[in-house]
């Protein structure tokens, strides 16, 4: 079975939990891990939250260094059993199940996260941002991603409660990104498109004439 099968099979089967409909794109893959960057002589801890069956997770393991290592957290048995497979004999690389805001997370520079959050309540969503970004080491990122145009069409076909559920997980999301962004992008080159946010641990308030660590700007 091919990825893109497994994963239309998985979209069908259970749809608020999978999200996407095929796996992401390079360019996709490429805009979610662009700042797992090695450090040489020093190991650097990259955690990914739903992987699926791997699309990211291989733009992830070609950029490792060898004293890096790389977690990943998969929900969906399915899946989880492609990485098992795929990743069995790799010391670097360990496997997770179940949700991540029920694991025994570590601490970690990179975290990179697949997850459809539009798809989630308000409190899961802040469960699990709060879960991620408490697990970034000082300087540390998290990027996720959302599809781009959805928001609208979801709002077109969506009443009464969950359309109150809808809008108060868009909410939680709103409110991370205006606390925790540093730069946002766009890729074209997926399906459907979507937009990559980057975030990190918001700094203290900065002391008159002092630069804050990171520029939040929409580029």
């Amino acid at each position: 079975m091919t990825d893109v099968t497994l994963f239309l099979r998985e979209f069908a089967r259970t749809r608020r939990d999978t999200g996407a409909i095929a796996p992401s794109s390079a360019r996709l893959a490429g805009a979610l891990t662009r700042y797992v960057i090695p450090s040489p002589g020093r190991p650097r801890a990259v955690l990914e939250v739903g992987p699926g069956t791997g699309a990211v997770t291989r733009h992830i393991r070609a950029a490792l260094g060898p004293l890096d290592s790389l977690e990943l957290v998969e929900a969906n048995t399915q899946f989880a059993a492609v990485l098992r497979r795929t990743y069995a004999s790799d010391p670097q690389v360990r496997l997770m199940t179940g949700l991540v805001q029920r694991q025994r997370l570590g601490s970690y520079d990179t975290i990179v996260c697949g997850l459809p959050f539009a798809n989630f309540d308000a409190a899961t969503v802040e469960d699990i941002f709060g879960c991620l970004i408490g697990a970034l080491r000082p300087g540390g990122t998290l990027s996720f991603f959302a599809y781009t145009g959805m928001r609208p069409l979801r709002r077109a076909f969506t009443a009464g409660e969950d359309l109150r559920r809808m809008l108060e997980t868009q909410a939680v999301l709103e409110r991370t990104l205006r606390r925790h962004r540093f730069r946002s992008e766009t890729v074209l080159c997926n399906l459907p498109p979507a937009r990559v946010h980057h975030l990190a641990p918001a700094a203290p308030a900065a002391r008159a004439g002092q630069s804050p660590a990171f520029a939040y700007a929409d580029q």
